[in-house]
């Protein structure tokens, strides 16, 4: 008996569409006083909820607060680091509303502190900070060489283009892969960015990486989706690669280095700890991303052909205890720049001898 066709899937979100933005008016402080000034913002689009959970991805929020603060600074500021804390489980029926309060406007940085509310709540807080171009007197730059980057992973890169590679699925867990696999589950298009996951089996296998689990690897290839520009047709595309040859859209690929950071980050160590599927409680506490290098290397769009760039991502966790894991993670250009490091503390719950199946 035929089940017939299945239901039509709509293409995922762009990356701006996602991002999308409303000023609101004032909010009322709560003493009625605001020493800084501040601008409210609504978010539009709902936002991606991974796998079965009823609550929104949490790189969600942590970008499109960095976004709501970029539209309070001046041109040439962009985004160099963003610490976050997640307070509240996201809602995905309810607009975020996001309060940027200018803290400090210097000449090279500046400084928003941004809160993210549904309902009137604070579920997310964080600090973003900008700076302007400057001309490097000395140079003195230095990062890891990505050709030992190469060499680490060349048993599960050679010969592979990022394509080669699988969407990441929303939630990387064995049993979540194999629900989705089995066709218990139809799990929707990740929004925003394309994320595709390396297989890691024939690195993480060896006797080195089980006895060591800070020695445990995942690599993930990541692109932007989608246009720039939030309509489209608005802005034809020469003047769309003067923009973005000019920087004008910097800030919105910041923003999507670091969404795509947060995917699948925190099930990386139940793995590494070899229980994949022991854990009854992940979630983000706080992250911090800190960007070493804008210009052409963070523009996510190669505006001689159009292309988008693809990116690597690296990630491990190198301690855990008390419940929680560090998680560490570099985003690299495919050309070997390293563009961005971040670090997360999360919670981390492993199951007991008594606690039930997921």
């Amino acid at each position: 008996m035929s089940l017939g066709n299945p239901p039509k899937r709509n293409p995922p979100l762009s990356f701006m569409e996602l991002m999308a933005l409303e000023r609101v008016g004032d909010i009322p402080p709560s003493n009625n006083v605001e020493a800084e000034k501040v601008e409210h913002f609504q978010s539009i689009a709902p936002p991606y909820a991974p796998g079965i959970a009823n609550v929104a991805f949490g790189g969600h929020v942590y970008a499109q607060s960095a976004y709501a603060a970029s539209q309070t600074v001046s041109k040439g500021f962009v985004l160099h680091s963003v610490t976050g804390f997640f307070l509240l489980p996201g809602q995905l029926d309810v607009p975020f509303v996001y309060s940027v309060r200018h803290v400090r406007d210097g000449g090279n940085y500046c400084l928003r502190a941004v809160e993210a509310r549904q309902e009137g709540r604070v579920c997310f807080s964080s600090l973003c900070s900008f700076k302007r171009p400057e001309a490097q007197q000395h140079n003195s730059s230095h990062q890891p060489p990505f050709s030992e980057l190469e060499k680490r992973y060349e048993s599960v890169l050679k010969g592979k283009s990022p394509e080669d590679h699988p969407i990441a699925p929303g939630i990387d867990s064995p049993w979540y892969i194999q629900y989705v696999e089995a066709g218990k589950i139809q799990e929707p298009d990740f929004p925003g960015v394309e994320v595709r996951k390396v297989d890691m089996g024939q690195y993480n296998r060896t006797d080195e990486v089980k006895k060591n689990p800070h020695e445990y690897r995942q690599l993930q290839f990541y692109r932007f989706i989608g246009s720039p520009e939030q309509e489209t047709g608005a802005v034809d595309e020469l003047q769309q690669k003067c923009k973005g040859r000019d920087g004008e859209y910097d800030n919105l690929f910041a923003c999507a280095h670091l969404y795509a950071s947060d995917k699948n980050s925190l099930f990386i160590i139940p793995r590494a700890l070899g229980q994949p599927d022991g854990w009854t409680h992940l979630a983000s506490l706080s992250l911090t991303v800190i960007f070493h290098q804008h210009g052409d290397s963070l523009r996510m769009i190669d505006w001689d052909s159009g292309e988008r760039k693809w990116f690597l991502e690296e990630f491990w966790t190198s301690r855990s205890g008390e419940n929680r894991a560090l998680h560490e993670t570099r985003l690299w250009t495919v050309d070997g720049i390293l563009l961005a490091t971040a670090v997360q503390d999360g919670l981390v719950k492993l199951k007991g001898p008594g606690d039930s199946k997921i």
